[in-house]
């Protein structure tokens, strides 16, 4: 069977970390929502998603194709049921299709299908409505993760060096993690350290908390549950229930929590943000998709950050802040709550980054993690300038 894991019209509001990548390739718990569904299915999937970002993740169709909604994350049961469905029969929920089996000929007249045999699920699942859903959830999903990647396999041996509070069952190395003279709380959820990964002396971990592949946990940092920090990520400081998704350094000291933070970007030293309003009212938040203030209905939101977004020393972030993708962000005084893709500048004013400067910059530090910024990445930045300056 050929999967294929789609957008759905609901994508929107998952900006500004779609302007990049599909819904599927977002990170939430220890994996991307793919990696989840590629490992239980036991197979690799592709793409529909919008067409310019085709060129990096194409389309795979074959006669028989089950379409999975990339938002989704897998169950048990959920794959148990997705795997029943006949040609042209779909699965949904509430008002969201969940997947559907068809040929390529109806994928391509997808809109046109209306005739569809729609059978319900009755099951629970995790789902990414909103972008603060991916942090809100993560808790919830390290832990699925965690089962997930441990079930039958034995933890790399902890060193001795480590204080650790909690069964040891809950804290499993992969090869070639290193973590000494740490402080490991697992009462209230699982520690996951992955392959290569290092935690630095003196840090202090609370679970549920994932630190994957290359990364790296510095000296003296705070970290709270609900927190995932990606592939070949640096982090220090006070973190609280946030997400990096990959290639991201907030290396320093300063506080974050409750936010998202995409690929590729980078907080100068002592960057902070607020993650609660003194009034404790709900946090509204600006959606890119309708151009208008949201209600997030949640008490604590802090900071949505697109791909390749850096901040100046000493930034300063209000609760429920909106940054692009590609910004600059320096300067005194807190920031605006929503920062455009490509905008150069702070608090005093803010003017459109230079393409070829921003350019300039992704191929320095894609080059210091032995990756070539090539045209592809150039072709889907391009176009979410466009967009966004049109």
């Amino acid at each position: 069977m050929n999967y294929i894991l789609f957008d759905s019209f609901r994508r929107d509001n998952l900006l500004p970390f779609v302007y990049t990548r599909p819904v599927a390739d977002i990170r939430v718990g220890i994996l991307t929502i793919r990696e989840k569904w590629e490992m239980m299915l036991g197979v690799k999937t592709s793409t529909l998603t919008e067409d310019y970002l085709g060129k990096k993740y194409p389309l795979v169709k074959t006669g028989d194709n089950i379409l999975i909604n990339g938002s989704v994350l897998p169950t048990k049961q959920l794959i148990e049921r997705i795997e029943k469905l006949e040609s042209g029969e779909t699965l949904a929920k509430d008002d969201a299709i969940l997947a559907m089996r068809l040929s390529a000929e109806e994928i391509d007249r997808l809109e046109e299908n209306e005739d569809l045999i729609e059978h319900l699920f009755e099951g629970d699942f995790l789902k990414i409505n909103n972008s603060w859903d991916i942090f809100s959830l993560n808790a919830q999903a390290i832990q699925d993760d965690f089962k997930l990647l441990t079930k039958n396999r034995k933890s790399v041996a902890l060193p001795t060096t480590n204080f650790v509070k909690g069964d040891k069952k809950n804290i499993f190395l992969e090869k070639g993690a290193k973590v000494d003279f740490a402080f490991l709380n697992a009462e209230n959820g699982p520690i996951y350290i992955g392959k290569d990964a290092e935690v630095w002396e003196g840090s202090k971990i609370r679970g549920p908390f994932a630190l994957c592949e290359n990364a790296i946990l510095k000296m003296d940092a705070k970290i709270y549950g609900g927190t995932t920090v990606g592939p070949h990520c640096k982090v220090g400081g006070e973190v609280n229930n946030v997400v990096f998704f990959g290639y991201s350094n907030k290396a320093h000291d300063g506080f974050l929590g409750n936010s998202v933070v995409g690929e590729w970007c980078n907080f100068g030293a002592d960057t902070n943000n607020s993650n609660l309003k003194n009034t404790y009212d709900n946090i509204r938040i600006y959606s890119i998709a309708e151009e208008t203030f949201v209600n997030t209905g949640l008490q604590f939101c802090g900071l949505l950050m697109g791909d390749h977004s850096k901040t100046g020393i000493n930034t300063m972030f209000t609760t429920g802040t909106v940054v692009g993708v590609s910004c600059n962000i320096f300067g005194s005084g807190y920031q605006r709550n929503f920062i455009p893709s490509f905008s150069w500048g702070g608090a005093q004013g803010l003017k459109p980054f230079n393409m070829k400067r921003a350019f300039e910059v992704a191929t320095a530090v894609f080059k210091r993690r032995d990756k070539k910024f090539d045209t592809v990445e150039q072709y889907i930045l391009t176009h979410v300038f466009n967009q966004e300056h049109r």
